[in-house]
């Protein structure tokens, strides 16, 4: 890991916010990798599929027909029109194009919600585990985040009622996040309405909507008007590397956050919204290959994991991830993580990247062909059958 800075020139909020540590298993793959070892990676959810043909074609014709410059701060009338009807048709929700705000990607959207929802101090209610940037966009927006546990054998879904007990004046929002990084569990749409009813807004990511294999995911919008969108086209349109997201809000939040906008990003890259049109309204048949290639790959690592030792209790049905119970190997998910990268050749993201929720665990992507899961779950059932694990201090 890089030696960071400690001097006082350094800011208090840079100094003190967390790596990412799944990034620090990434980059140290990558110099095995330079030093001529081969590395199985099921750390980074990242889709290995290429950008379907349709979107890119928009995106470069785009681009020849000189649709080049800034376009509105809240992003093309044409892509919030369509993502309009795409929560119509897909939630049977009226959402209006003028409460959708374009980002270059989704994480510029969670900086803007929270820049304009929350006051120092106020509270923001996460689970633990969660994804592992949320206490840093809540911090950074100086707000504060409360964890709520969330438990295996409930399939890592929050449970209103523990929710509610931990409500006070301060809490501003409950952030959920279904399909759920890092456990690919779906909240139940009862909880859901449940969550939607208590006093404070929900902040709901859906960036892994339509990334589901069993079951059906819900849209907060079907429960409650208070409440911010988070969505984007990284994950289902295999589109990590055109940056484009984009947020609805409560009508009153829109103009503050268009501020914040127009200062900080002034608007989403022009030819990429214009591939997100094609996306929404082109790209279905790929899509629907995609997913279905991926449940293949979600039902072999599940078998796989579970032969080799590890603990579901619930099976994960969305996204792209499993969060498999390690505790039995070694309760350092770090320490085992980085053994396992070291000696087994496998990229795997330990638990403790996603809150004290998550240590004992470690996260398995399977955003990757099925060969190379394949051989990363036999090298690491090898791994585990000669008792490696054992020597880890």
């Amino acid at each position: 890991m890089p030696e960071e800075a400690k001097g006082p020139e350094v800011s208090r909020r840079a100094r003190e916010i967390t790596p990412f540590i799944v990034m620090d298993v990434l980059e140290a793959a990558q110099v095995l990798e330079r030093a001529g070892r081969d590395i199985v990676h099921l750390e980074v959810g990242e889709p290995d599929f290429d950008t379907p043909e349709c979107i890119k074609e928009a995106g470069l014709r785009a681009m020849q027909d000189g649709r080049t410059h800034y376009t509105h701060s809240l992003g093309l009338l044409e892509l919030r029109e369509a993502i309009a009807d795409h929560y119509h048709g897909e939630y049977g929700v009226s959402v209006s194009p003028d409460q959708i705000v374009v980002t270059a990607g989704t994480s510029p959207a969670i900086f803007m919600v929270f820049s304009a929802l929350l006051e120092p101090g106020d509270e923001v209610i996460i689970s633990n585990p969660h994804y592992a940037c949320y206490p840093n966009f809540i911090r950074f927006a100086q707000g504060q985040p409360v964890m709520v546990p969330v438990l295996e054998e409930d399939g890592f879904q929050f449970r209103p009622r523990e929710v509610a007990a931990r409500l006070g004046p301060k809490t501003k929002a409950v952030f959920i996040n279904s399909p759920a990084n890092p456990t690919g569990t779906l909240l139940s749409a009862e909880r859901m309405r449940e969550l939607s009813q208590l006093p404070p807004y929900i902040v709901s990511d859906e960036i892994y909507h339509g990334l589901v294999y069993e079951g059906k995911e819900h849209s907060i919008l079907e429960f409650t008007d208070r409440a911010f969108v988070l969505n984007g086209f990284s994950k289902l349109y295999a589109m990590t590397g055109w940056r484009l997201g984009y947020l609805i809000a409560p009508q009153e939040f829109v103009r503050p956050i268009q501020k914040i906008h127009q200062n900080f990003f002034i608007s989403a890259n022009s030819m990429a919204q214009w591939a997100g049109i094609a996306a929404l309204t082109e790209a279905g048949p790929e899509v629907a290959r995609m997913r279905a290639t991926y449940d293949q790959r979600r039902r072999f690592m599940i078998r796989r994991l579970k032969e080799i030792g590890f603990g579901l209790a619930v099976e994960p049905t969305g996204a792209f991830y499993v969060l498999a119970n390690a505790k039995k190997f070694h309760p350092d998910s770090y320490r085992l993580a980085f053994d396992i990268l070291h000696r087994a050749g496998v990229g795997v993201s330990p638990g403790i990247d996603f809150g004290s929720g998550g240590e004992g665990y470690l996260r398995f992507t399977y955003a990757n062909s099925l060969e190379r899961i394949e051989e990363g779950l036999n090298r690491l059932a090898a791994y585990i059958a000669r008792g490696a694990y054992r020597e880890i201090p």
